[in-house]
């Protein structure tokens, strides 16, 4: 029969995956807790602002933008997180119960897990309208709804997973190092998880870009196409490589470093870059968004009718009343509504 140490503290687990469990404030500690917090508070403030501005204006009323919302949700929740963290990191982390542990970690998890899961919805919502030719997905509200809800329901039974059964206060031998409470087993479960969605992502994203370089390609014989449809697409193009670039970037050396940790991996000091790759991780919730939000126009437009409400409120302005410049403009879409031109 197995013997568990569900009495034993932090510190008993930490010494027996080896890693290094501090009593007083170093100054790498002070630094990476004085940039994860400017982070958090970046990433909470950018995605509110995201949040808000789909709320007050009706033409983000579109499944795209209902997804690009929960991942401004997901990565707000991930601010929050990553801030928990910070206040509970360093010298503080010796002070925790089993269980504080496990919620601060399960926090993490669960937020990085549903931007990553959120990510490769808009992703596959994206492909989609690319290649129907239209600006928006014919998919309901119902069903966007239960996407949503499928994404954070995902999202919670990852990051539950381990405060439930599968650590390793059962044997000891199966703790890794970053994660000294948590299975190597799940670690790699998780970062191949993970891994399999970037793949998927690439895939999706690299088909679009043929697509789109192909359309051009075709379109340039011609003079007769409507210059504004090259221009979105040429713009669609940059985002696209943008949106690339920042994941492989931010979440590809993490989901490497778990991976190796999970393999168990003697020669791999994982533990010295254990606390940059999750801020780099954590940015990408920044990337998001600025990518998904402040490349569309009329989003740029809005944040600034909300930065500058008290303006706004002294005059005569009203919602309505809007002035769109030539790349604000708005085209009719197959439901014969008017939508905005958007270059996500």
């Amino acid at each position: 029969m197995k013997h568990c140490f569900y009495n034993e503290t932090v510190g008993f687990f930490y010494n027996n995956s080896r890693k290094e469990l501090t009593t007083y404030w170093r100054t790498k500690d002070v630094l990476v807790v004085a940039l994860g917090l400017t982070v958090s508070v970046i990433v909470l403030l950018t995605n509110l602002l995201v949040i808000t501005a789909i709320i007050i204006n009706r033409r983000f009323h579109y499944p795209i933008y209902y997804l690009l919302g929960n991942l401004a949700a997901a990565d707000l929740f991930a601010g929050i997180a990553y801030m928990f963290l910070m206040f509970h990191t360093g010298p503080r982390t010796a002070e925790l119960s089993l269980k504080t542990w496990f919620i601060r970690q399960s926090l993490l998890d669960t937020s990085l897990t549903a931007s990553v899961v959120n990510l490769l919805a808009i992703a596959v919502e994206r492909h989609q309208t690319v290649f129907t030719m239209q600006l928006h997905s014919k998919m309901s509200n119902q069903r966007v709804m239960i996407l949503i809800f499928c994404i954070w329901v995902t999202a919670l039974l990852l990051g539950l997973i381990p405060s439930y059964g599968w650590h390793c206060l059962c044997a000891l031998e199966k703790c890794s190092s970053m994660a000294p409470l948590y299975s190597r087993s799940y670690l790699t479960f998780w970062a191949i998880s993970n891994l399999v969605i970037f793949l998927i992502m690439v895939v999706v994203y690299t088909h679009i870009f043929i697509y789109v370089k192909r359309k051009m390609t075709r379109m340039s014989k011609h003079t007769s196409f409507h210059p504004r449809y090259k221009e979105t697409m040429i713009s669609l193009v940059k985002t696209v490589t943008i949106i690339l670039s920042a994941f492989v970037i931010c979440w590809t050396p993490g989901q490497v470093v778990l991976l190796l940790d999970g393999l168990g991996c003697k020669s791999c000091n994982v533990l010295a870059v254990e606390k940059y790759v999750l801020l780099l991780a954590e940015i990408n919730s920044l990337i998001n968004a600025i990518v998904y939000s402040y490349r569309d126009s009329e989003m740029r437009s809005t944040f600034r009718r909300i930065l500058c409400f008290a303006c706004y409120r002294n005059s005569k302005y009203t919602p309505t009343v809007v002035k769109l410049n030539t790349t604000d403009r708005r085209t009719l879409s197959h439901n014969g509504h008017f939508t905005v031109d958007s270059s996500i």
